[in-house]
């Protein structure tokens, strides 16, 4: 099972984590990491994730955030294609131009679930590709028969 995490998720583990939605979420990233790390599914990496990670002015996170992506076991680079997807993808769904690009990043790689903590973007994807949040994903992964 391929999964693509957003900086939004990637970045979780580091809000502040005095509201239950946020601490629940972060504990979700955190599973997904030891589902990675025991390689019960695979993560993949992008473009899109290196530049908007670069662009982090919290070092601390940003290594975090790059550490993880070495996990990846795949990685997804610009095409014309992808940013012509990730342009429909905006005038389409209303989604903001780099959501867009980590979407069309994660259509290309087949990805089954896009984790994302940005509630508006999951409202807004109309595409064939699962959007949920960290807390849904872990949820959907321990129902019974599903591998975990």
């Amino acid at each position: 099972m391929k999964i693509y995490l957003d900086t939004s998720a990637l970045n979780r583990i580091f809000d502040d984590r005095s509201q239950v939605r946020i601490a629940l979420e972060a504990l979700a990233v955190q599973s997904i990491l030891l589902l990675i790390q025991e390689r019960n599914v695979e993560l993949i990496s992008s473009d899109a994730l290196a530049y908007e990670i670069t662009r982090n002015p919290y070092p601390e996170s940003k290594m975090t955030a790059l550490s993880i992506l070495q996990l990846a076991s795949s990685y997804q680079a610009f095409t014309a294609e992808m940013l012509n997807r990730g342009q429909q993808l905006e005038s389409d769904d209303n989604i903001g131009k780099l959501d867009a690009l980590h979407l069309a990043c994660a259509e290309s790689q087949e990805v089954d679930f896009f984790i994302t903590c940005d509630d508006r973007l999951i409202k807004r994807y109309k595409g064939m590709m699962q959007v949920c949040n960290p807390v849904e994903f872990i949820l959907q992964m321990t129902q019974p028969g599903e591998k975990t």
